[in-house]
Formats: C-alpha cells, structure tokens, sequence
C-alpha cells in the first residue's frame, strides 16, 4: 500500500496517510478537523530492488545473445604463437 500527501486547504497542514490504491481518501485534517484536505500530485515511489540479488539472466529472453564481458580475455592483444615445422 502506498503513502500519500495530502493538504488541509484551510489551515495549509501536510501530512501523509498509508492507505490502499481504491481507498476513497482522506477528507477531515488531523489538525484543524475540517473536511478540506485534498490529495497532492506525488512523484512516486523510487524503484526498490528486494531479494538476494538482480541479475542481467533474470529476465532474458529467448534467443538474445549472452552479454559482453567488460573484462579483456586472457589471449586479447597477443598475437599467437606460430609453430614452424622443422
């Protein structure tokens, strides 16, 4: 359940509420009693990663490539070795 903002319109107080998404909304102000509070426009929640970890494989489709390495291989920028028949 999310937290919302809301603004008495008569005595300018700001407080939140925990309540569901179809909840009908608050309408009295905790401080002055009056039935003027009104919902504020919100940014929203920041994106919350729970668990033991996030992983590039978790939500991979079919058939996409594997992901490039950041790290360089162990023959990378060696030329290889030439074996000569003697």
């Amino acid at each position: 359940m999310p937290t919302y903002d809301y603004e008495c319109t008569s005595c300018r107080h700001l407080f939140e509420v925990f309540e569901s998404m179809t909840a009908s909304g608050v309408r009295d102000c905790p401080k002055c009693g009056q039935p003027k509070a009104h919902r504020l426009l919100g940014t929203g929640a920041g994106l919350v990663f729970k668990g033991s970890g996030f992983y590039v494989t978790d939500y991979k489709r079919k058939g996409s490539p594997p992901p490039e390495s950041s790290s360089p291989k162990k023959d990378e920028g060696t030329k290889p070795e030439s074996k000569s028949k003697t």
